[in-house]
C-alpha cells in the first residue's frame, strides 16, 4: 500500500514542474541531520535555522549568556529544539515556519516535552499577529535567504492603502511605480524599467497588458512591461522580489523577479472563511464604490481547497493641462502681428536651423474619467498527504474593466497651432520667448479651435493554470515540478468625435509654471460656435501565451551539500493589432449634429459632441474589419526557449561562521520567429523571420552569518532580458498628424540585453524588534538595445502617400525610427533599509515602530539623434527612491503613514529635436488606521495621495518643455472585515 501511495505521487510529480515550499508542519516533522556541539544559543540557533529553513524569532538579550545542548544526529527540528534548550531558562515554541524564543519566568518552568507545534504556516499566522509580526516574519525570509531578496506578506499586503500589487510593491527598496488615473501600473527595479523585471506567478512566468488613456503614456502598452494594475493586492498572501539571480531560477529579468504567491488551503490551520467590505470615494467623482473581499478555506485529511474573490469599482478622474509635445516654428510673414518687436519677428519669420523657436502643439485642456472594474477569483486545490509530499493546483483569474470618457479642448483645428510651419489664418498679436529660445505664452486670433470628446471601452482577461509538486524519493533524493498555462488578452475600442470652432482667439499662459491656463475670445460653451470636423473609431486588441514547463532534481550528499539539476521548457506568443477609420467633414454641409457640455473637472465648461448621437446623424458605420488594419500594428511573435542548469548548494559552518551558497550554470536556447508587414524594396510585403540566440549564465551567492546578529552577502551573475515586443517586429508603424509624424520599425535580429552583475550587503538584525541593511549593485549590460532616429521626407520612405491626411504634402518631414543593438550601459547603486520598533520608549508609544529604505542609482545609455549619440539616463532610472512608514500597532488599535518618493526619471527618447522625454519628481503620501472591535471584527479607513500628487510630464533635458500637468485626488477607503 505505501508502495503504491508512493508511486502515485510519483506520477503527480513527473507531470508537473517549481518547486513549492513544505507546509511548516511538514518541515518541522521532517528529518535533519545535526552535528552541533555545545556553543552559545545564539550561534547554535542560526544554525538550527540554517539546516532546517526555519525562521527564529528572538532577541539577542533573551539568549544572551545561554549555551545550548550538543546535538548529534538525525532528529526533527521539534526533537532538536526540546534538546538544545532542555533544562534552560528560555522557552521554544514553533508556529507556522517561525520558531519564537522566549524567556521563562524561573528556571523551574523548562519544559519537559517537545516545544508545542501548529501544524501549518501562511496567512492564518500572518493576519492574526498584526502588521508588526508580519514585519518581523518578511524580515525573517529576507535574513535566510542566500541571495539578496525582500519579502511582503499578507497582513503588509491586505491591510496597507493599497489598490493593487504595483502600490505594494512600491514598499520594497529599490522598487518605483509609474502611475495612471490614480492608480499605480508598472514598477521600476533599482533604477531599470518595467521590461527589464520579470514577474512570475505560482512558480511561472506571465504577462498582463492594459493601456492608458494618454498617448505621452504609451496608451496601449504591448510590452514585456506587467501591468500589476490587473490584479487586487488581496489575492495574494506573499509577494518576493528576487534582486539576485541564482542558475536554479529562469532566465529573464535583469533587474529582478517579482513572484506572487495565492494563498493555498494549507496555509490555514483550520477552515477558514474572511470577508470584507469597503466603500471608496474620489475628491473629484464624489462618488462611492464597493471594494469587496471574501476567503473561504477548507481541508480534510490529506486535500484541502481555497477560493478567494476580490472585486471593486472605481472611478477616477485625472485631469488639467496637455501639450501635443514641442517643435521648432516656423511662421510666415503675414502670420506675425504688427505689435511683435523686430527682433522677435526675425526668429519667427525668417530663422533657420538651432535659432528656431520652440512652441507647443495644441495646448490643450483634458480630462480622462474612468469607470474602473477589478475581479480576481483564485482557487487552490491542494493533496498533502504528509511531510513528503506536496502537490498544488492554481487556477486564477483576473478581468480589469475600465470605461474611459476623455474630453479635450485645444487649438488644434484646421489653421491650427500644432504644425511646425504656420501659414492660415492664424496670427501671432503676443509672445514671450524663455531662455531656451521656447514661447511659454502666445495670443492668437484667426485659429481654429478643437474639441474632442472620445468613449473608450478597455477590457483586461487573464487566466492561469498551474501545477507544482515536490516529493521525497528517498531520504536525501526530492524532485520537484511545475505545469503551467496563462494567457492575456487585451480589447479595447472607442469612437471619438470632433467639433471646431473657426477664425477665434485665445492667449496660452504660464507653460514654464505649474499653473498652465488658457483663455479664449469667444464663449467655448456656446454650441452655435461648433460645427462637425472628423470622427474616428479604433479597436486594438493584444494576446500574450505562456506555456511552461520545468523538473529538478535535488541531492542531498551530506556535509550540507546538495545537487540539483533541471530542465524547462517555454514558449511565449503575443499577437495584437489594431484597426481604424477616420471621417472628415466639410464645415458648410455637415447636419448640425447633438452636443453637451463637459461633465467633469475641468478649467472651464466647453462644448463637445454627443457621440451616439453624431455618429447616427452623420451615417457614420463604425464596424471595424481586418481591412482596417493600421499598417505595421498586426505583427506576431513565437519564443520558445530551452534551458538546463546544474548548481551547487552549501549549508555549513567554517569556524564560528556560518556559510550558505550557490553556484551554478544555466544554459538557454531561444527560438524567435517574428510575423508582420515589412518595408521590402519600396513596397509594404509579408514577411516571416526566424533567428536564435544562446549562451550561458553562471550564477554563485554567498551568505556569510558572521554572528548570530550580522549577515554579510555578495552575489555575482549574468542574466538576460529579452527585446521587447515592438522591438522585434516584422514590421513598420506609421503615426500619421497635420504636422508630420512618426514611422517606427521593428529589428526581430536584436541580440538580448546581457548583464553581468555584482552585489553586496551587511545585514544587521536584533531579532524581532530591528534590522538595518546597506548594500551596493552594479550591472555591466552588453549590447544595450537603443533607438536610432532620423528625421526623412516621408516620400523618400517607401510607404504609400494614401496614409497621410487629406492634402497632406508628401514631402513631409518624419522622425524614422528603429532599434539598434548599442555599445551597452552600466548601472550602479547603493541601497539602504531599515526597520525598529520603539520598544525601548515607555507606555504607549512602546507601540510605535518605523521603516523606511533608500535607493541611489545611477546608468546611463547613448541614444542617437540625427546619427548624434547623446547621453540620458536609462529608461524609468530615477537617482533617488525613498519610502519610509511610521506605525503605531496594538493588538486593539492601530495607524500608519506613508511617504514614497522618486526624483525625475526619462519616460522616452523624445522627439522633433527634444532630447528625451522626462517625469518629474513624485512624492505620495498615503495612510491608513484599524480598530478591532473583537477578534473576528475589524474595522478600516484609509486615505490615498493625500496631497494629491501632480503627475508632470515634459520635453527636452534642458529646456524641460511641459507636455502634461494632471492631478487625479484623494481617494478615501472605509470598511469592515469578518474572520470566522
Amino acid at each position: 500500500m505505501f508502495a503504491a501511495r508512493r508511486f502515485a505521487s510519483l506520477l503527480l510529480c513527473s507531470a508537473a514542474v517549481s518547486a513549492v515550499s513544505l507546509p511548516a508542519a511538514a518541515q518541522v516533522q521532517r528529518q535533519y541531520d545535526f552535528d552541533l556541539p555545545a556553543q552559545p544559543m545564539g550561534d547554535a540557533l542560526v544554525i538550527f535555522s540554517r539546516i532546517t529553513g526555519l525562521q527564529v524569532a528572538t532577541s539577542p538579550t533573551v539568549v544572551d549568556g545561554l549555551r545550548s545542548g550538543a546535538l548529534h544526529g538525525r532528529m526533527s527540528a521539534a526533537e532538536a529544539l526540546q534538546r538544545m534548550t532542555a533544562g534552560g531558562v528560555v522557552s521554544a515554541r514553533i508556529v507556522g515556519d517561525t520558531v519564537t524564543i522566549d524567556r521563562r519566568l524561573s528556571a523551574t518552568d523548562a519544559p519537559t516535552a517537545a516545544p508545542e507545534l501548529a501544524e501549518a504556516s501562511g496567512a492564518d499566522d500572518i493576519v492574526v499577529t498584526g502588521y508588526r509580526e508580519s514585519l518581523a516574519r518578511a524580515e525573517q525570509l529576507k535574513r535566510a535567504a542566500v541571495g539578496t531578496t525582500d519579502v511582503i506578506l499578507a497582513q503588509d499586503i491586505a491591510a496597507f492603502p493599497d489598490q493593487n500589487l504595483a502600490e505594494s510593491l512600491q514598499r520594497i527598496p529599490g522598487v518605483a511605480i509609474t502611475r495612471d488615473s490614480g492608480e499605480g501600473r508598472q514598477i521600476s527595479l533599482r533604477g531599470l524599467g518595467p521590461d527589464f523585471t520579470r514577474t512570475q506567478l505560482n512558480g511561472m512566468e506571465v504577462l498582463t497588458n492594459t493601456s492608458s488613456g494618454l498617448d505621452s503614456r504609451g496608451t496601449v502598452s504591448r510590452n514585456r512591461s506587467f501591468d500589476y494594475s490587473i490584479f487586487a493586492s488581496e489575492l495574494f498572501n506573499r509577494v518576493t522580489v528576487e534582486k539576485s539571480y541564482a542558475a536554479e531560477q529562469d532566465e529573464g529579468g535583469i533587474g529582478g523577479t517579482v513572484g506572487l504567491r495565492a494563498a493555498k488551503p494549507f496555509d490555514y490551520t483550520k477552515n477558514t472563511l474572511v470577508v470584507s467590505a469597503k466603500g471608496q470615494v474620489n475628491q473629484y467623482t464624489k462618488k462611492l464604490t464597493p471594494r469587496l473581499v471574501g476567503l473561504a478555506s477548507g481541508r480534510w485529511g490529506d486535500v484541502g481547497a481555497l477560493v478567494s474573490v476580490a472585486y471593486s469599482k472605481a472611478d477616477t478622474i485625472e485631469w488639467g493641462y496637455r501639450n501635443w509635445n514641442w517643435s521648432q516654428i516656423n511662421f510666415g510673414a503675414v502670420n506675425v502681428g504688427p505689435n511683435i518687436p523686430a527682433d522677435v519677428r526675425a526668429t519667427l519669420v525668417g530663422a533657420t536651423g538651432a535659432n528656431r523657436v520652440w512652441n507647443s502643439r495644441a495646448q490643450t485642456y483634458a480630462t480622462w474619467y474612468n469607470q474602473r472594474e477589478r475581479l480576481g477569483i483564485s482557487s487552490a486545490f491542494q493533496y498533502h498527504p504528509g511531510d513528503r509530499t506536496d502537490v498544488t493546483l492554481d487556477v486564477l483569474y483576473g478581468r480589469l474593466r475600465n470605461q474611459r470618457e476623455t474630453n479635450a479642448l485645444g487649438a488644434a483645428g484646421t489653421n491650427n497651432v500644432s504644425s511646425n510651419d504656420i501659414r492660415g489664418t492664424q496670427r501671432l498679436t503676443a509672445v514671450t520667448i524663455d531662455r531656451f529660445n521656447s514661447i511659454t505664452s502666445a495670443s492668437f486670433s484667426g485659429v481654429d479651435m478643437r474639441s474632442e470628446a472620445r468613449d473608450t471601452g478597455d477590457q483586461t482577461d487573464f487566466w492561469q493554470v498551474a501545477l507544482n509538486a515536490r516529493t521525497e524519493i528517498t531520504d536525501r533524493l526530492s524532485a520537484t515540478a511545475l505545469a503551467g498555462w496563462s494567457k492575456s488578452v487585451f480589447n479595447s475600442s472607442y469612437d471619438q468625435a470632433f467639433m471646431e470652432a473657426t477664425g477665434q482667439s485665445y492667449t496660452f499662459s504660464n507653460l514654464d509654471t505649474d499653473e498652465p491656463r488658457n483663455t479664449y475670445g469667444f464663449d467655448v460653451s456656446d454650441a452655435s460656435y461648433w460645427d462637425p470636423m472628423q470622427a474616428q473609431s479604433q479597436a486594438n486588441r493584444i494576446a500574450s501565451e505562456f506555456y511552461n514547463a520545468k523538473g529538478e532534481l535535488a541531492w542531498a550528499f551530506g556535509g550540507g551539500s546538495t545537487l540539483k539539476a533541471g530542465a524547462a521548457f517555454k514558449q511565449f506568443t503575443n499577437s495584437a493589432w489594431e484597426r481604424r477609420k477616420t471621417f472628415n467633414f466639410n464645415r458648410a454641409t455637415a447636419p448640425d449634429v447633438p452636443t453637451r457640455l463637459t461633465a467633469y473637472s475641468s478649467f472651464t465648461p466647453y462644448v463637445l459632441a454627443d457621440i451616439d448621437g453624431a455618429y447616427q446623424v452623420l451615417g457614420l458605420d463604425n464596424t471595424l474589419t481586418a481591412a482596417n488594419i493600421t499598417t505595421g500594428s498586426d505583427f506576431r511573435l513565437r519564443e520558445r526557449s530551452w534551458t538546463g542548469f546544474v548548481q551547487y548548494d552549501l549549508n555549513t559552518n567554517i569556524g564560528t561562521v556560518g556559510v550558505r551558497a550557490n553556484a551554478g550554470l544555466r544554459y538557454y536556447r531561444t527560438n524567435l520567429l517574428s510575423e508582420g508587414n515589412a518595408l521590402v524594396g519600396a513596397t509594404l510585403s509579408p514577411v516571416s523571420i526566424s533567428s536564435d540566440y544562446d549562451g550561458f549564465l553562471p550564477a554563485a551567492n554567498v551568505a556569510f552569518d558572521l554572528t548570530r546578529s550580522l549577515v554579510f552577502r555578495i552575489n555575482a551573475n549574468r542574466n538576460l532580458s529579452r527585446p521587447a515586443l515592438n522591438d522585434m517586429r516584422a514590421a513598420a508603424s506609421i503615426s500619421v498628424a497635420n504636422f508630420g509624424g512618426t514611422i517606427s520599425a521593428g529589428n526581430p535580429n536584436l541580440a538580448p540585453f546581457i548583464a553581468d552583475s555584482l552585489d553586496a550587503s551587511l545585514e544587521y538584525y536584533d531579532g524581532k524588534r530591528g534590522s538595518l541593511a546597506i548594500g551596493v549593485f552594479y550591472k555591466k549590460m552588453k549590447s544595450f538595445i537603443t533607438t536610432e532616429t532620423t528625421p526623412v521626407p516621408y516620400n523618400t520612405t517607401g510607404f504609400p502617400t494614401s496614409l497621410l491626411l487629406p492634402g497632406q504634402d508628401p514631402s513631409i518631414v518624419y522622425n524614422y525610427t528603429r532599434p539598434v543593438n548599442g555599445e551597452g550601459a552600466n548601472i550602479k547603486g547603493i541601497e539602504i533599509a531599515g526597520k525598529r520598533d520603539f520598544d525601548f520608549l515607555p507606555g504607549f508609544l512602546s507601540h510605535l515602530g518605523a521603516l523606511g529604505n533608500l535607493t541611489l542609482a545611477d546608468g546611463s545609455t547613448d541614444v542617437s539623434y540625427s546619427g548624434v549619440p547623446i547621453t540620458l539616463p536609462l529608461t524609468a532610472l530615477s537617482k533617488l527612491s525613498t519610502n519610509a512608514t511610521l506605525y503605531f500597532d496594538t493588538d486593539r488599535f492601530g495607524i500608519r503613514g506613508s511617504v514614497a518618493t522618486r526624483s525625475r526619471y526619462r519616460g522616452g527618447s523624445g522627439g522633433n529635436g527634444n532630447i528625451g522625454e522626462f517625469f518629474a519628481p513624485q512624492t505620495n503620501y498615503d495612510a491608513s488606521a484599524y480598530f478591532n472591535l473583537t477578534e473576528q471584527l475589524k474595522f478600516t479607513l484609509e486615505a490615498l495621495n493625500i496631497s494629491d500628487q501632480r503627475i508632470v510630464q515634459y520635453a527636452d533635458r534642458d529646456a524641460r518643455r511641459m507636455m502634461t500637468n494632471t492631478v487625479s485626488g484623494r481617494t478615501i477607503l472605509f470598511g469592515a472585515t469578518m474572520r470566522f
